[in-house]
């Protein structure tokens, strides 16, 4: 599991910062094509929940800890309708 955490980690830096080298068109595009991915991926789950790895857990967690409570407030109201 901790290896997998590690190679986790590296991959989502360098996708940081290739991040950095985006204009802010090039990245409303990547989230706009990454929501299309997750409406589809709800839509064939179903009423099914997704299974994360612990390792996907402790990222998400680590990922989402700057963000404040409100910004997660609004983006899952978003996604529940």
């Amino acid at each position: 599991m901790l290896v997998r955490f590690a190679y986790l980690a590296v991959t989502h830096a360098f996708a940081a910062l290739r991040l950095l080298r985006m204009t802010d068109r090039e990245k409303d595009v990547e989230i706009l094509a990454l929501r299309h991915q997750l409406t589809v991926l709800q839509r064939q789950l179903g009423n099914q929940r997704p299974r994360l790895r612990s390792e996907d857990r402790a990222l998400l967690a680590a990922l989402l800890s700057p963000l404040s409570r409100m910004a997660l407030h609004l983006w899952d109201s978003r996604t529940l309708h």
